[in-house]
């Protein structure tokens, strides 16, 4: 590889000069060198010195099946032997996309069965709120365009995703967001319940919030409301059980469309194909992408409800929006192989009957009494820490993430890939570990986290 020409120091030198990252203070970035990943087999990647890391990240969420496999480079490569890209425009289309269009309707849930291919999440939430929109003028509503979203919601980096999502510190650097997106308290019991409220009841509180919302803006005037069903990159927070069907009587009730961000919980990581079906919640739009090609290529897929499709295609003449990249046919060929390996290893059955829960029983047997630990929480192949200064009172260090930094690099000095999101450590392993490599997570995370109690307490 050409890389190898070069030495750790002249990469470096090379990425500081010229490579802007993203979410980074390119200044500390650079003043502290970045870390060069050059390969990865299985659960684990290696960076240029040679250090095994295990990847409690599964890269960014999305290396479903794990890395190495052959299959897919093979699959990506024959695909672009054969035809390496053409457009689907023009009244055009390849086969890879029709088939995995087909494929996905397959999988997804009874009312989802069409799909409009991106190349990023984000790209795909651009496109549903474009749709959901023009849904409603279709039908004769142009004034049903208030999108109702929650605090702490990721739902990508555009400025259409920016502004869907519940990240103040983005939105304040658009200078000026989409217009007609209202933001609701998450479902986030640990810091937002009140004294003796139990989880139940939280959660029918947190979905009354859209409610009130709804009210307030009037009924008429509501798009839609949008959610991850865990909310990922705002730390792994994992609603009450009794949040989600409450928030799908409240969107019946008033005739608001449900706009379900399964980026992150898509594909095998909650343990059904999608989250949709582990939580019983009924889409009218599904933004998936991540583990749909388990990061191989990059790509997107917005399902798309047949109440909405049907407005679409009947009513809606020509939809003027579109990508360079929809459907490539690479990605799609890649997306089939990846979604057959889920299937034919049986990812699916092993994350919901055996290593989804062993995952949450392991933490909390390995870091349940640990000083810093103050919860630990899980979901299929989600895991979350809150780190806590005192155990009794929930009290946080501060300011505000600055503890888990300090784990976060213990953690990855000792081999262990994890990710701090505010005062919260999260994982979201590739669906391949087994209960053994679940155990090496935990003897990795520990020490981690003990090392930083040394340097905290």
């Amino acid at each position: 590889m050409t890389y190898q020409n070069y030495s750790l120091e002249q990469l470096r030198a090379i990425d500081n000069a010229h490579h802007l990252h993203p979410f980074t203070d390119h200044k500390d970035l650079r003043e502290a060198g970045t870390r060069v990943i050059v390969r990865a087999d299985g659960p684990f990647v290696y960076d240029s010195e040679g250090h095994e890391i295990l990847d409690g990240m599964a890269g960014l969420w999305c290396v479903n099946v794990g890395y190495g496999r052959d299959e897919l480079a093979d699959v990506a490569s024959e695909q672009m032997r054969e035809l390496p890209y053409y457009n689907n425009f023009f009244r055009c289309t390849t086969p890879t996309p029709a088939l995995l269009a087909q494929k996905l309707a397959e999988i997804a849930p009874p009312n989802v069965n069409q799909v409009f291919f991106g190349s990023s999440g984000s790209e795909s939430n651009d496109t549903a709120l474009r749709m959901v929109r023009h849904y409603w003028a279709l039908e004769g509503k142009p004034e049903k365009n208030i999108i109702i979203s929650r605090d702490s919601a990721y739902h990508g980096s555009t400025v259409a995703g920016v502004s869907l999502g519940g990240m103040s510190a983005m939105r304040e650097q658009l200078y000026g967001e989409v217009p007609n997106i209202r933001h609701v308290m998450c479902p986030y019991a640990y810091g937002l319940a009140e004294p003796g409220e139990s989880d139940h009841d939280f959660g029918l509180r947190a979905a009354k919030a859209v409610e009130d919302e709804i009210l307030a803006a009037g009924p008429e005037n509501v798009a839609a409301f949008i959610g991850e069903p865990i909310q990922g990159a705002g730390g792994v927070k994992i609603p009450p059980a009794s949040y989600w069907p409450e928030i799908q009587r409240i969107c019946d009730k008033y005739d608001v469309l449900l706009m379900l961000d399964e980026v992150i919980t898509g594909y095998g990581r909650t343990g059904a194909w999608f989250a949709a079906q582990s939580m019983g919640i009924k889409p009218d739009t599904m933004t998936t992408a991540k583990g749909l090609t388990s990061g191989y290529q990059p790509l997107s897929a917005l399902l798309v409800g047949d109440r909405i499709a049907s407005t679409l295609v009947e009513k809606g003449g020509e939809f003027y929006h579109g990508y360079t990249y929809s459907g490539h046919p690479v990605a799609c060929a890649v997306a089939l192989r990846n979604l057959e390996i889920i299937e034919r290893e049986g990812l699916i059955d092993r994350v919901r009957d055996e290593t989804g829960p062993y995952l949450g029983e392991a933490l909390k047997a390995g870091l349940g009494d640990h000083p810093l630990v103050g919860e630990i929480r899980s979901f299929g192949m989600l895991a979350a820490i809150e780190v806590v200064k005192d155990k009794g009172t929930r009290e946080r260090f501060q300011p505000g993430g600055t503890a888990t930094e300090v784990v976060r690099d213990h953690a990855i000095a000792r081999g262990m890939m994890m990710r701090a999101v505010g005062d919260t450590m999260i994982m979201s392993p590739p669906l391949i570990w087994t209960k053994e490599t679940i155990d090496l997570a935990v003897e990795r995370v520990r020490k981690g986290f003990d090392l930083a109690a040394r340097d905290l307490l």
